[in-house]
């Protein structure tokens, strides 16, 4: 179904269809009629001579300098120019499509003062598939992205590199192949094209949709390993949860109970502790505790999509040009490092689980790492190991990124946010994250492979979505093939989906 952008109504998972999906995009009539306004309002002034920042004076240190009517033009093609000035690989294409769709969103706001033509071709441009070439590094979150979104602009003027239908190509090239015309920037044209924090906050929003997932999918992984652990469910009781009143713990134990729907677990007819280990039996509340990080992220990163992220922001109802920091990217930031922090801590537990599959004093009669014949076998030994390194990964790159200021020019801006790392290594965090539940999975399934009581629904949907990508290990065999498959079956959902086909939503 199509995006209407509208400055007010843009989510995450209207950013993820587009930026996946290709769904098609579309400005309703208010928000053309908005940037309208704002665009008559600021070329009065222009025409008046009033002083505004970065359209008739410089940027940054040089925002003391006035620029002659002569320059205004040709300054906004240069700031976009020494603007593009980031490193490193391409970013993905769907994170720069993201972006351009952010940055839409932020001028249908009309507070912009940027032209409709600048809009609508970033529009035309994710409708028909052109995706500027951005490098991944360069943004320090303050002052918005300037690197990364000035190489979405230098396509926009038919300059830069871009991709399309599968091609990395000059930028006007591709326009030319796409039947689109490149433009040329007028007055605050190029600021408005760039002045935001679209493309770390773009990351977030995506990252934020697969960490959702991935946390149900965790809950998937707890039950089968509970399940093949004989886990006492008293600590999944919804009093128990209730009685203490965190939502998300209420939630994940919510979940996972029905997981376990129909298992023996809750007859009686398997051994049982009276009290369980922690990993066991805090599972609702350690993943309940990333529910509640999350959703407070995802508050925060809603907010922004659908905000004015721009310096100055133009009240054309109000005839008034205000400067400010609405570029700053530490609203967004700083949640999405809790919530890198709430998937590695996650993780942990996934791992600590799997150290209770394989390790045969705590394994209630498993064979020493699921291993057919312990000693001529290794089993699931090695597996272990791979996810220990993933997990010290994650623990540094959980060192926060919001605390990492360094000013920049001329210490006219003195405090950035360092956005960009945040959505960057939240990225490795979620890619290993999912390597250490997809181990998890592969153990829990091995491990259920020895049982014969009867299974939760939830757990017999997942072991057969697991079995049809692992095989059971008999004879020992080269495991990584085993674990990447995982990792992309999880990216995938599909073993979500088939668990919420029998249980209902988890979410």
């Amino acid at each position: 179904m199509p995006v209407i952008i509208d400055g007010k109504s843009l989510t995450i998972e209207k950013m993820v269809a587009v930026a996946r999906s290709g769904e098609k995009v579309s400005l309703s009539g208010d928000a053309r009629e908005r940037i309208r306004a704002c665009r008559r309002m600021v070329e009065r002034k222009i025409l008046q001579g009033e002083v505004m920042y970065g359209i008739n004076t410089g940027i940054g240190e040089f925002s003391e300098t006035r620029l002659s009517d002569s320059e205004v033009l040709s300054f906004q093609k240069y700031l976009i120019y020494n603007h593009s000035a980031g490193i490193g690989k391409p970013a993905p294409i769907e994170h720069v499509r993201a972006a351009m769709l952010g940055r839409a969103n932020v001028h249908a706001n009309g507070r912009s003062a940027v032209r409709l033509e600048m809009t609508e071709m970033l529009l035309e441009m994710l409708n028909r598939g052109v995706t500027p070439v951005v490098c991944e590094k360069g943004s320090v979150g303050a002052c918005g992205d300037l690197a990364p979104m000035s190489m979405i602009a230098l396509v926009v003027m038919g300059e830069g590199e871009a991709f399309f239908k599968g091609e990395r190509l000059p930028g006007a090239e591709a326009l030319k192949m796409a039947g689109l015309e490149p433009l040329t920037l007028h007055a605050r044209d190029g600021l408005a094209m760039i002045n935001g924090s679209n493309l770390l906050t773009a990351i977030a929003a995506l990252n934020i949709y697969d960490m959702n997932n991935w946390l149900m999918s965790a809950e998937i992984a707890a039950a089968m390993s509970l399940e093949a652990l004989y886990a006492n469910l008293k600590p999944y009781d919804p009093r128990v949860h209730l009685e203490r009143g965190f939502s998300g713990a209420v939630r994940s134990a919510g979940a996972i109970r029905k997981c376990l729907e129909g298992s023996d677990l809750a007859t009686g007819r398997t051994p049982q502790k009276v009290q369980d280990a922690y990993s066991m039996r805090s599972t609702p509340q350690v993943i309940g505790a990333a529910h509640d990080a999350l959703a407070y992220a995802r508050s925060q990163v809603e907010t922004e999509l659908n905000g004015v992220g721009d310096n100055p922001i133009f009240l054309h109802e109000e005839d008034t040009v205000l400067t400010g920091a609405n570029f700053q990217g530490s609203p967004v930031s700083l949640p999405m490092e809790m919530a890198g922090t709430a998937v590695t801590m996650v993780s942990v537990l996934s791992e600590r689980r799997l150290n209770r599959l394989l390790n045969p004093a705590l394994s209630v009669g498993l064979p020493a790492f699921l291993a057919e014949k312990p000693g001529l076998f290794s089993g699931h030994m090695l597996s272990q190991y791979t996810a220990g390194m993933l997990i010290a990964e994650q623990r540094i790159l959980c060192t926060p990124a919001a605390v990492a200021s360094i000013p920049a020019a001329a210490d006219q801006e003195d405090f950035v946010s360092m956005g960009m790392n945040t959505s960057l290594k939240n990225c490795t965090i979620l890619e290993n994250a999912m390597g250490v539940l997809g181990i998890e999975m592969i153990a829990a399934a091995q491990a259920l492979d020895f049982r014969s009581h009867c299974f939760g629904i939830g757990v017999n949907a997942a072991h057969s979505a697991v079995r049809k990508h692992v095989e059971h290990l008999g004879e020992d065999r080269p495991l990584y093939p085993d674990h990447n498959r995982m990792v992309e079956v999880l990216r995938s959902n599909e073993i979500l989906q088939a668990v919420e086909r029998v249980t209902g939503a988890l979410s």
